[in-house]
């Protein structure tokens, strides 16, 4: 778990609807929710962070995706 988001996501976090920020915020997982409600961390980095997290998920999936798919044309 990070402890500190990166500049690049608080960024983009800054720039993020209201409604955005719920949405992240609702997909947020429990240990960040429990660093904010015990106002460790700010929203604002609570939302930077699952941003990346977020990202690299997708990521890790487009890589996968792109392997199953090599795999399935090779047949």
């Amino acid at each position: 778990m990070r402890k500190t988001p990166s500049d690049e996501y608080l960024e983009k976090a800054k720039l993020l609807s209201k409604e955005e920020t719920e949405r992240l915020l609702s997909r947020t997982r429990s240990k960040l929710m429990r660093r904010l409600e015990n106002e460790k961390m700010t929203a604002l980095e609570v939302v930077a962070i699952q941003l990346e997290i977020e990202d690299e998920d997708l990521n890790e999936w487009r890589k996968k995706m792109a392997e199953i798919r090599k795999k399935t044309k090779a047949k």
